[in-house]
């Protein structure tokens, strides 16, 4: 690890003394939480093939791309090549940071009104699976333009790990197993889906069988010899059409489409928080609502105590509200409607939302700010789907270039319709199902060549001079705002080990009653959150954050205890 890279804000130097020492409630580990590069996802076997990638001299970049291929393998329902991503990099060299946008598009022939039957949106379930909801996959393409900018092993390299799997096989874990049997009449819809995942009696594979996946290596080989164009032109583009156009509920998506589709890198979208300084996706995402939560939170606690003050909380939960309605209000792809990303983080209407807080109690109700002025709030009708699926890994490599990359394929098993092996997305349910609420135009509605607002956050966090101090990001939909900020608290602020902070309470406090994690929040703490007038309800909640924090004895990795990912160092070469 470079020297320039040891040197982190003096808050953190207490919280790496304590680690040296051993006082940590981290959940164990197989490997040990310090080094000097680190990979950290959802999966062991995703994370191996990163760290492999690492040991042949590889990049952060070349490491990510190699994670998320095993991932669309052994963790299907969740990513992989029929989605998309948004991807933050950081260069140790200079400390410049990129976004790379890998969002899908909506085809040409999409219209605002194409969930509506009868003038009434279909269910969430009937959009989903449904030709309509397939978008443009993005993510290879993406991957492809962040690896010829930052990559150092050729690409073909890269998806020798998930070919390798695909084609000898991996063994059927936990998670896995209970996905597989809760979605069995997802795989009895699609040919593929039956021929991978159920076994001749028609029956889900077990815990411990043997799976294997030749079709997704197929697709991986033609991939790594062709590039993004193996999935625009030829077979694997042709599979992908027909599964879109098929019925019921056939969606327009071309092979014209899929070559009209081009990532793009834009500049981070960079927001302060205490004396550090976190980067993460412009629009389409909207992430500004998570930097809007760590401005808020700063702003209302200016001295903050713990997780075990329910002042802490009830800031956080005032920061959320506050953030989550005027995301819900405004944000949509700023290339088709005016979306006030940057003016929803600027300190100055920070400043002004934050004289609404008062941690004594809970407001009537919570109001669309006006960050871009009155004439654009009056534009917009307010909508608030929520998202769902996707994956997080975190990455940083022997030079202290790092990697945050957030990918999806939307739902669980996206459009429930395969291409080539992978599943292919759903994430036009990310537009807003109904174009026109309260007689006013939805920012977010469906238009030709759109990409649907997105939630994901994949975010580096840098000291005042620019240094690493921080990867972070998650998994979950519309949660993942919530379970990103939380963590950047968690690891910052309440000065929590990444693995405390990732294992903290969930709490998502997006409409006007509060869901909080029943297993990991004590009941005192949330009805003491009730007794400020805040309705709460203790619910079940999933996630997948996954952080690496710098420290000056080495990296130190959280990988989120809802699942069954690792976070692995490597030690210096």
């Amino acid at each position: 690890m470079s020297c320039r890279m040891n040197l982190i804000a003096a808050g953190l130097a207490a919280l790496a003394l304590a680690l040296a020492a051993g006082c940590t409630n981290a959940a164990p580990q197989a490997e040990p939480l310090r080094g000097e590069a680190m990979v950290a996802a959802a999966d062991p076997l995703a994370v191996e093939a990163g760290l492999e990638m690492l040991r042949r001299g590889g990049s952060a970049i070349d490491a990510a791309i190699a994670v998320e291929m095993t991932l669309g393998l052994v963790e299907p329902e969740s990513s992989g090549v029929g989605g998309g991503g948004f991807l933050i990099h950081y260069r140790a060299s200079d400390e410049a940071i990129d976004a790379f946008d890998g969002r899908e598009w909506a085809p040409a022939g999409a219209t605002p009104d194409m969930f509506l039957v009868d003038g009434k949106p279909l269910s969430f379930e009937l959009a989903q699976a449904s030709g309509k909801s397939i978008g443009t996959p993005a993510l290879i393409p993406m991957l492809k333009m962040a690896h010829e900018q930052h990559g150092k092993l050729p690409w073909a390299t890269l998806f020798e790990p998930a070919i390798r799997l695909a084609e000898e096989g991996f063994v059927v874990g936990p998670r896995l197993s209970r996905s597989l049997l809760n979605n069995r009449a997802i795989f009895e819809a699609d040919a593929q889906a039956r021929a991978i995942y159920l076994d001749a009696a028609g029956k889900p594979w077990p815990q411990g069988h043997v799976l294997k996946n030749p079709l997704y290596a197929q697709s991986l080989r033609s991939i790594a010899s062709e590039g993004p164009k193996a999935l625009t032109h030829g077979p694997i583009a042709d599979a992908i059409v027909a599964a879109a156009q098929r019925q019921p509920r056939a969606g327009t998506l071309t092979l014209a489409d899929l070559q009209a589709y081009a990532p793009r890198r834009l500049d981070p979208l960079c927001g302060s928080f205490r004396v550090y300084r976190v980067c993460t996706m412009p629009s389409p995402s909207s992430a500004n609502a998570m930097l809007s939560i760590l401005g808020l939170y700063e702003r209302a606690r200016p001295q903050p105590d713990g997780p075990e003050n329910v002042q802490d909380w009830a800031a956080y939960v005032w920061a959320s509200r506050l953030s989550y309605v005027d995301r819900d209000h405004y944000m949509a792809d700023d290339r088709f409607v005016q979306a006030p990303t940057r003016e929803i983080v600027a300190p100055t209407y920070l400043d002004a939302r934050a004289k609404l807080i008062d941690l004594s109690k809970a407001p009537p109700a919570m109001p669309v700010g006006a960050p871009a002025g009155e004439a654009l709030k009056n534009k917009w009708g307010s909508e608030a789907m929520q998202e769902h699926g996707t994956t997080h890994l975190s990455i940083v490599d022997h030079d202290g270039n790092a990697v945050s990359l957030t990918a999806t394929i939307e739902s669980e098993y996206g459009a429930h319709r395969m291409a080539g092996g992978f599943w292919l997305n759903n994430e036009l349910t990310d537009f807003s199902l109904q174009p026109v609420i309260d007689g006013k135009p939805v920012a977010n509605a469906v238009a030709p060549r759109k990409a649907p607002r997105s939630s994901m956050s994949p975010s580096i966090i840098t000291d005042k001079d620019g240094e690493l101090v921080m990867v972070a990001g998650s998994m979950g939909g519309s949660t993942i705002i919530a379970s990103v900020s939380r963590t950047i608290i968690g690891v910052l602020d309440w000065k929590q080990t990444p693995q405390e902070a990732v294992g903290t309470a969930m709490v998502f406090a997006r409409t006007p009653e509060i869901s909080v994690e029943a297993d990991r929040m004590p009941k005192a703490m949330s009805d003491a959150l009730s007794g400020l007038g805040w309705r709460v309800s203790r619910d079940a909640h999933y996630s997948g954050t996954h952080a690496i924090l710098v420290t000056p004895q080495g990296l130190v990795g959280g990988a989120d205890p809802r699942e069954e990912g690792k976070a692995i160092a490597l030690p210096p070469h």
